[in-house]
């Protein structure tokens, strides 16, 4: 796909923008009943703790201020939700199909590449630093 490469980087920027707008979703479903409402019978910790991950953290990888960092914490909220919301109460299967896992599987691996690779352009930090608006 040879045609795609002069625009890495704007896809890429596409990809943390809108994987962060889409987290975001999340928590403002969690804290503010939003889009269907607070899940029936979410823990606290997952309504608060998960919530505000997943609105600050969606939102700052969004913006791309500080998106490394914060798209970690997102990565790592994921794996855990992977583990326990969708391992545990399967018996222990690991196959995110069957266990109806594949969202925070996905999430998870989408976020720590942008933890890897950073905010990039069309982002906050990029203009701070003077990254090329391409």
């Amino acid at each position: 796909m040879g045609f795609l490469r002069p625009h890495t980087e704007r896809i890429y920027a596409l990809l943390r923008i809108m994987a962060g707008l889409m987290f975001m979703q999340h928590g403002l479903q969690k804290l503010f009943g939003l889009f269907g409402g607070v899940p029936p019978g979410a823990p606290a910790f997952v309504v608060y703790g998960a919530g505000i991950i997943e609105f600050l953290g969606g939102a700052l990888v969004a913006l791309g201020l500080f998106a490394g960092p914060a798209a970690f914490i997102c990565s790592g909220t994921m794996a855990f939700a992977f583990f326990l919301g969708h391992v545990v109460p399967n018996g222990g299967n690991l196959i995110p199909i069957a266990n109806q896992g594949e969202l925070a599987a996905l999430y998870c691996f989408v976020f720590l590449y942008i933890a890897a690779r950073g905010s990039g352009i069309w982002s906050v930090d990029g203009a701070r630093r003077g990254t090329p608006r391409t």
